[in-house]
């Protein structure tokens, strides 16, 4: 009997419309995944952004997920590269982070191939401890490949190594909105331009009721999506959410932005440069390249940020550096009420490992997983802000990783993060990887084991002993498969295109 009547409420009482604020990657990631919904007959989807205002507009490399939600909505990848501007990334080159002058790779796709219920780095450990110098990165495709300047897609169940081939983007966060506009709008969102002055609360249960336009229209919704940005003009100023700051870990608190001429080669993967009091970082494009330096206020001035920025483009600039000031953190909570927020609105993280993108691309799909009624379930909203804390804890964690593993010591803000005391979580990872070299992923986290093996590697974390299993496989067994495996790499890479070439032939834009 609770049952039905469970049931029933949620039958009379469907999300009729959906208000979502603000534009930008967020705002219209929401609504190209929103119009889906609008088939029921029953729910209208608007979205209200000013022209005014712009957006931050910085996310402009990915991470592989991004497919994912493209193919969710059933876009043609080829013809969103053209309109987009887009080349493809296989991962991030890290420069001057271990120390000046060393430089690794974060590829995406494994390291090699588990053998015989082992991890394949243990085996690697276990060879090297016997003199062997090879380097981990030999046996992961995409570093062959990047290194090399080459690419090529993995076709669908490909069975071949190639299948090793992960890849993500690079392109124009602007046109990247613009293409989704498109795309919501032909499929029945409704687009509404203009400044909000006030939001309206319900005064039996607080819920928000409606919005009030500059020129005077109230706009009512069941529904709000908050993707206004860093003032969160719902999920702060009105419903007045809260806000952890984690800049005591994370001290870059402002940033750069500036396009540059295309140059050659057409590099597919972006390119992070630890600077003086932060990192600039590289993302090339078919059209021009992004560029961008994330500081700290503390240890640089804005104007020493911006000379070393300029000084380390690699082709001209073609405008003058845009201002960005953040504080890194998140939403205490991220759904209050009838308002889920997206984007900026939600928390902040510098974009090191390329997340601004896939924690919008998360936070709608998980909005989608669980779509509510006008009631707006509080056990539904607590599960939601439950997983939203879990995700970008373990984002957060990964990025804190770079700075922490960091052995740099030439200025005080390198000093500064090497030295911090780090959240429990992270320490128990890099202990125990210390150990002996091994690594647990919880729950749906981002960053597999490739991803921290690459970080902790790269940045001289080095296991004090493999794993004893690894011993049970006859070591020169495991020499000549590593040995084929390596070669095979370099053998497939060869043979791939050029990046350039690639791009031409597939979608020029």
């Amino acid at each position: 009997m609770v049952e039905a009547k469970t049931l029933a409420r949620g039958a009379d009482s469907p999300i009729r419309r959906v208000l979502i604020v603000g534009g930008g990657s967020a705002g219209w990631m929401a609504a190209a995944a929103l119009s889906r919904i609008t088939r029921n007959g029953v729910t209208q989807v608007m979205l209200i952004e000013s022209e005014e205002i712009g957006t931050v507009g910085v996310g402009e490399a990915t991470i592989p997920p991004i497919a994912n939600f493209n193919g969710m909505l059933g876009i043609d990848e080829a013809d969103f590269m053209r309109r987009t501007q887009a080349t493809f990334k296989v991962g991030i080159e890290f420069v001057d982070w271990d120390r000046i002058g060393h430089r690794y790779m974060h590829p995406f796709g494994p390291f090699g191939v588990d053998m015989e219920g082992i991890k394949f780095h243990q085996h690697w450990l276990r060879l090297r401890a016997a003199g062997e110098m090879s380097s981990l990165w030999d046996y992961n495709l995409c570093n062959v490949a990047a290194a090399m300047g080459r690419f090529t897609r993995a076709a669908p169940d490909d069975p071949s190594i190639v299948s090793a081939m992960t890849h993500a983007y690079h392109f124009d966060a602007g046109l990247y909105a613009a293409y989704l506009r498109a795309f919501a709008e032909k499929r029945g969102v409704v687009r509404r331009e203009g400044k909000v002055a006030e939001v309206m609360l319900r005064s039996d249960d607080g819920f928000v009721e409606a919005v009030r336009m500059a020129d005077g229209e109230r706009i009512e919704a069941d529904l709000f999506i908050d993707c206004s940005g860093f003032g969160g003009l719902i999920i702060e100023q009105a419903l007045h959410a809260g806000y952890e700051d984690w800049t005591h870990w994370l001290p870059c608190d402002r940033a750069l932005a500036v396009p540059s001429q295309s140059t050659q080669p057409l590099t597919p993967y972006t390119r992070s440069t630890a600077s003086a009091a932060g990192w600039r970082w590289r993302i090339p494009l078919q059209h021009r390249t992004g560029n961008g330096h994330v500081y700290s206020s503390a240890h640089m001035s804005d104007e020493a940020a911006r000379d070393e920025l300029l000084a380390g483009l690699d082709g001209p600039p073609l405008a003058e550096p845009r201002p960005l000031r953040f504080t890194t953190g998140r939403r205490r909570s991220q759904w209050v009420k009838n308002c889920v927020s997206l984007g900026l609105s939600s928390g902040f993280l510098e974009p090191l490992e390329s997340t601004s993108i896939h924690l919008i691309q998360s936070g709608v799909s998980r909005l989608m997983a669980m779509f509510p009624d006008r009631t707006c379930d509080p056990v539904l909203v607590a599960e939601y802000n439950r997983l939203s804390r879990i995700q970008f804890e373990q984002v957060r964690d990964f990025i804190i990783l770079h700075y922490k593993a960091s052995r740099r010591d030439d200025t005080p803000f390198w000093r500064q993060v090497r030295d911090m005391a780090v959240p429990e979580t992270l320490s128990r990872r890099i202990e125990l990887f210390r150990s002996s070299g091994r690594f647990f992923r919880f729950e749906d986290e981002l960053f597999g084991e490739s991803s921290w093996i690459a970080v902790m590697l790269g940045q001289g974390i080095e296991p004090a002993v493999y794993d004893p299993l690894a011993d049970s496989m006859d070591l020169d067994l495991v020499r000549r498969r590593l040995a084929g495996l390596g070669h095979m790499m370099r053998e497939t890479a060869g043979r791939m295109p050029t990046h350039e070439a690639y791009i031409a032939a597939y979608c020029r834009a």
